[in-house]
This record gives C-alpha cells, sequence and structure tokens, in this order.
C-alpha cells in the first residue's frame, strides 16, 4: 500500500495578498453602473482604464498608472460611443492602443498620447462596423499582432485585421457563426489557434477561428458555464458557472473531450458570478467573486487532484470588476507575482491587491519568475491568417537582462525612478518555436529609435516629471499638492542616493588604504 502525503510541497503555498495602501490607491472615481458581467478595467505597464458613468453615451478613463490619489473631476474621458460601454481591452503589444465595444453595435481603436491628457478624445483611430446588435466582449490575439476577435448580441464573432489604412471597416476577414445564443466568454490557448468560449445556452465550445468549425462541444448538463479559460499548455479548460441548485460551481475539462468534467466542485450558494484568472507562468488560478470582497487561488498539476486549494484573500468591500497587470508590470523586488485592481464601485475607489510570495532574500527569484510572454508579436496578421502557428515570445523579468518592452515608451511621472522599474520590466526575449525572420519595425517604432540613438537633434526640457512643452503647469490647489510632494520624494531619493555613493566611496577608499599597508608590509 502506497503513502500519500496529507501536505504537498509548493513554492506558492503561502502566496497572500497585499491591499495597497489609500495613497496608492485611485479615488474619486465614478466607477459604471452597467450590470454586463466584464471586468470595466483594463490595465498594462503604463496605464490603468475604467468604464466610467456618462450623459449621452459611453466613455471610460484612462489614467497613468503613477497618478495614484484623487482623481480632478474633471479629469478627461475617451467618449466617442453613442451607448453604453460594455469592455475595454489593451493592445497586448502596444502600451498605447486600446480598443472599446459598445451598446451601439461597433468596435473603435483608440490611440492614447504620450502625455497627461488635456481634452475628450473622441476620434477613434480605427472603426468596426460589422455587428448588427450591442457588441458585449473583445479580445486581442495573444501573438499575432494587430487581430481583433469581438462578440456581438447578434450570436456571431467576427475576426478583424487591423493592420490595414483604412479608418472605418465594415467587413470582418472572418465571420464564426457557430452559436445559437450570446456568447459568455472567450479564451485563447496559448499560441491562438483555439478559441474557447462559452455560450448562454450553457454549452461549451473550442473552435478553430481560422477554419470555422467546432472541434469540440459539451452539452453537460447538471454544469451551467458562464466563463471559460484555457489553461496553458495543460490541453484543459477551466470553467465556471452554477449548478442545478445555483450554487456556484467550478468544472475543469480535457479540451479533446468535453463529455464530462474531469472535476466538478460547488463552491458556495452566493449569486455572484466568478471571473476565473490563469497564470500560465506560476500555473496558479484565481476565482474572484463580483459582489463580493474575495480571492480565491488554487494551483494547477497536470495530474489528480488537478485542483489544489492555496489560500482566500478575503475582504469586506465589494469588487464590482478586476483589472490585471501584465507580468512586466510587476514588483519583482518585492516578489510580487500577480496583481490585481479591483473595483469597488460603492467607495469610487480602485485598490490594487498585490499578490506576493514571502521570501526574505532580496536577490531576484529565478524560481517563481519563469520566462513570461513579451510585449512584441511572434506573427504579423497576415502569417496569422494564413495559417501559421507560433507561440508567444519570451522575456526574462531579472532586471538588466536588455529585452525590448512595449513601444514608444511612455513618459513617467517621476523620471528618477523610470530606470528602476523599467529594469524590472525588461528581460532577455526568445521564442517557443524557431527564431522568427527580423520583419520591418513600425515607422513609430523607427521614429522612436532615431529619437534615442540622436538625443542631441531635439532637447527636451523636463520639470518636476513634466515635459513643460506639452504638459501645462499645474492650475489647482490639489495639482499643485501633488507636484509638491513628488518633487519632496524626489528629493528623498536623490539624497539617499547620495548617502549611498558617499558610503561607497569611503568602502573604496579604506580598501585601497589596506593595500596600501599590505604591499609596504611586503
Amino acid at each position: 500500500m502506497s503513502w500519500h502525503p496529507l501536505y504537498r510541497s509548493s513554492k506558492f503555498r503561502h502566496v497572500y495578498g497585499k491591499a495597497a495602501s489609500k495613497d496608492n490607491c485611485y479615488d474619486c472615481v465614478p466607477i459604471t453602473r452597467s450590470v454586463h458581467d466584464n471586468f470595466f478595467c483594463a490595465v498594462n505597464p503604463s496605464f490603468i482604464a475604467v468604464v466610467t458613468e456618462c450623459a449621452g453615451g459611453g466613455a471610460f478613463f484612462v489614467i497613468p498608472i503613477k497618478q495614484t490619489g484623487k482623481l480632478d473631476p474633471h479629469y478627461p474621458k475617451v467618449c466617442g460611443h453613442k451607448g453604453n460601454v460594455l469592455d475595454i481591452k489593451w493592445n497586448p503589444f502596444n502600451d498605447f492602443v486600446i480598443a472599446s465595444c459598445s451598446e451601439d453595435a461597433t468596435v473603435k481603436i483608440w490611440d492614447i498620447p504620450n502625455q497627461l491628457l488635456k481634452k475628450n478624445i473622441t476620434t477613434p483611430k480605427k472603426e468596426l462596423l460589422g455587428h448588427a446588435r450591442r457588441v458585449g466582449l473583445i479580445e486581442w490575439h495573444p501573438t499575432a499582432d494587430n487581430i481583433l476577435f469581438s462578440s456581438g448580441y447578434d450570436y456571431k464573432i467576427m475576426i478583424w485585421n487591423l493592420d490595414v489604412k483604412d479608418t472605418v471597416l465594415s467587413k470582418p476577414v472572418k465571420i464564426l457563426d457557430v452559436h445559437q445564443d450570446v456568447v459568455l466568454s472567450m479564451s485563447f490557448n496559448t499560441d491562438g489557434s483555439l478559441l474557447a468560449t462559452a455560450c448562454r445556452d450553457k454549452k461549451i465550445r473550442v473552435v478553430d477561428p481560422r477554419a470555422g468549425t467546432v472541434l469540440q462541444e459539451a452539452s453537460y448538463k447538471s454544469h451551467r458555464a458562464n466563463k471559460v479559460l484555457f489553461l496553458g499548455n495543460m490541453k484543459k479548460l477551466f470553467s465556471t458557472g452554477t449548478s442545478w441548485w445555483n450554487n456556484r460551481q467550478i468544472a475543469l475539462w480535457d479540451q479533446n473531450d468535453l463529455s464530462v468534467p474531469l472535476l466538478e466542485e460547488d463552491l458556495d450558494g452566493s449569486s455572484g458570478l466568478l471571473f476565473p484568472v490563469y497564470d500560465s507562468d506560476t500555473h496558479m488560478l484565481y476565482l474572484v467573486g463580483k459582489g463580493d470582497g474575495n480571492i480565491r487561488y488554487y494551483e494547477i498539476s497536470p495530474e489528480k487532484p488537478y485542483l489544489n486549494y492555496l489560500m482566500e484573500y478575503r475582504s469586506q468591500l465589494p469588487q464590482k470588476g478586476i483589472g490585471i497587470m501584465p507580468k512586466r508590470g510587476l514588483d519583482v523586488a518585492a516578489c510580487e507575482i500577480f496583481r490585481f485592481y479591483k473595483l469597488i464601485p460603492t467607495k469610487s475607489l480602485i485598490e490594487p491587491i498585490s499578490m506576493i510570495v514571502p521570501r526574505r532574500s532580496e536577490s531576484y527569484q529565478e524560481d517563481i519568475y519563469p520566462l513570461t510572454a513579451a510585449a512584441q508579436p511572434a506573427l504579423t496578421a497576415q502569417e496569422w491568417l494564413n495559417g501559421i502557428n507560433k507561440g508567444p515570445l519570451l522575456v526574462s523579468l531579472k532586471p538588466g537582462s536588455g529585452a525590448v518592452n512595449s513601444l514608444p515608451q511612455f513618459l513617467d511621472l517621476e523620471p528618477f525612478t523610470k530606470a528602476t522599474d523599467m529594469s524590472q520590466q525588461e528581460g532577455g526575449r526568445m521564442s517557443l518555436e524557431d527564431e522568427q525572420k527580423p520583419r520591418e519595425v513600425k515607422d513609430g517604432r523607427k521614429r522612436l529609435k532615431t529619437e534615442e540613438t540622436s538625443p542631441e537633434d531635439e532637447p527636451m526640457c523636463f520639470s518636476n516629471g513634466f515635459d513643460i512643452f506639452e504638459c501645462p503647469p499645474p492650475k489647482t490647489e490639489n495639482e499643485l499638492l501633488h507636484v509638491y510632494f513628488r518633487q519632496q520624494e524626489e528629493i528623498h531619493r536623490l539624497r539617499a542616493l547620495l548617502n549611498q555613493r558617499d558610503v561607497r566611496i569611503k568602502h573604496l577608499e579604506l580598501e585601497l588604504k589596506n593595500l596600501s599597508m599590505d604591499t609596504g608590509n611586503y
């Protein structure tokens, strides 16, 4: 008889959630009152975008990630939709491009300027007109550049190629008409060759998006799925939904056989939706409850029991939606392996929640930071449409590894901390498959490269982290105080840096003195 240990060994067993201090939250943000089941928030290392209330149409805020504290009530919005905004997603390969969809049956692509917004943005970069009814979901392709999927209440999923010059697109490159009801959730596998969907007809489907065919379909009646998720390269699907008795339920599926789930478990009797979020680097699964303040997290294993419960982050403040920071935006010095941005409409607050592995060492912990997806595409849009599959390019999060981040670079509010922040986001790059052939760099990236190589051609003037030619001086008392305190922080940092250098100089002088004394003795 074999003996199985009661406790399993895991480096993530003691992961805990840490809420940010009040100063590092985003306060006075009017969060949308829409009842749609979406995240309503999108985050990248440069910006946080959140859907808000707006009279006469739909709008969302785009706030620089470092601009915490109270939001100005007159802060500019992105407001070009005629109906409520239902979903927003940042381009994974460009931190300055965001997509939004709305009840007005359109999808719009927006360019966000690399400085503080001075006025409302009302003109989109591109407008996608193809759906007959409101558009509820959008998803960027995980490895191909400028490929966007949209799902509407006309039961259709449309694939758009944005790598064209036209500003108004009315014909998608492909229409997936394989659903008999509204699509509630979409998820790609690692290389983007398969799409999993959860539909209001209570079925989970695995679809080949380029062929437009359904490869697998689940009609398991005791589990009514609301959200579905590919679990990285494990060839498994994870879904959340409800049971016959309206209990919140989770299920695990083999992507090649959806007849019966591998695992099915009731969680509780709450009525709020469960948002599943999977981290393929650490194999950790997070369950975020809508309407409650809890975040459960598990570790996924390829063999039974598949799902290993770790812990639960609890809070008294209920969340309406959630934002997720990409791995390149995490603080590796603090052993942060994941970060949520929790939308709390009752307090008009956005609260960052960091998931941290407790470690005493201050050095880079390579075992908890495997290579992760880079901010560069592995394929062009046309290559993917022609049938080529390629896994994401990978980067190391180790500071100083020398990878290229998403371009163009954002003008930080705190220039003296830019080097430190960027070093945490950068790493060495490689591909899951063969190295792809070099491609032409976009015009914008060429322009940025020219600016980096010849800075003397066009000198820039900065004052307290702002480009004084593009950003106006503070106008209100709150803005003036914000700038004043930021300046004080810069002064403290510079003093600390000078003190460290003084100590280092003294150490080097002592070493030189000891060496000279040793040489004299001999």
